[in-house]
């Protein structure tokens, strides 16, 4: 049996972990830090995806030794923007940020530009006893549009338009989102390299 730390209290995170991970290795066993009674996080003061992804992966494991710990961080890069609201993207809108604050302020960026291309970004970082093994990098190509489009999902997916699907991300079912996401690309690898390395982690 391997026991798998999910490092993140967000709920729509762990709701895509669980749905892509759950049944895809043999004797996987996923946890929460609320299992746990775990009710602190980490500051993230990373400059990118990748050392947020692991500064959170290592505060979650060295909480809870013995156990493989899994960290996502992942977030919305808008061409015009600069790459913004990048590593910033759940507080992009300032104090007491909301999906619907930061969707609001994105779209408020963007009136007057004219390039609309923009990519979600998932880094997951695996790590045990306070180690890191390795990262995994998913990224999924779209546009963003200026009206909000469909309830499923959560944070930028209502306004991320995917053109093969021709449908925003809030507009995907779980299973389609869960085939292109950025988060299941990035964990499709993780999963892969959990098969090949099972019996030595």
């Amino acid at each position: 049996m391997i026991d798998l730390l999910i490092a993140t209290n967000n709920n729509g995170k762990i709701r895509e972990i669980r749905s892509l991970l759950s049944g895809s290795v043999q004797d996987l066993s996923l946890f929460t830090p609320e299992d746990f009674g775990i009710k602190i996080s980490p500051d993230e003061n990373g400059e990118t995806f990748l050392e947020n992804s692991i500064e959170k992966s290592l505060f979650y494991s060295n909480l809870r030794k013995g156990i493989l710990t899994i960290a996502d961080d992942s977030g919305l890069m808008v061409n015009s923007l600069d790459g913004l609201p990048g590593i910033r993207s759940a507080r992009y809108s300032g104090d007491n940020p909301d999906d619907k604050k930061n969707i609001i302020k994105l779209l408020n960026e963007l009136k007057n530009k004219q390039n609309r291309d923009a990519g979600f970004i998932s880094v997951i970082t695996l790590s045990k006893d306070g180690k890191v093994i390795r990262s995994f990098i998913g990224e999924v190509r779209g546009k963003i549009i200026d009206e909000q489009s469909g309830s499923n999902g959560f944070g930028y997916d209502p306004v991320f338009y995917y053109e093969p699907l021709e449908k925003t991300f809030a507009e995907l079912s779980e299973n389609e989102k869960n085939r292109i996401s950025h988060r299941s690309i990035a964990l499709n690898k993780l999963k892969d390299y959990l098969k090949e390395n099972i019996d030595t982690l």
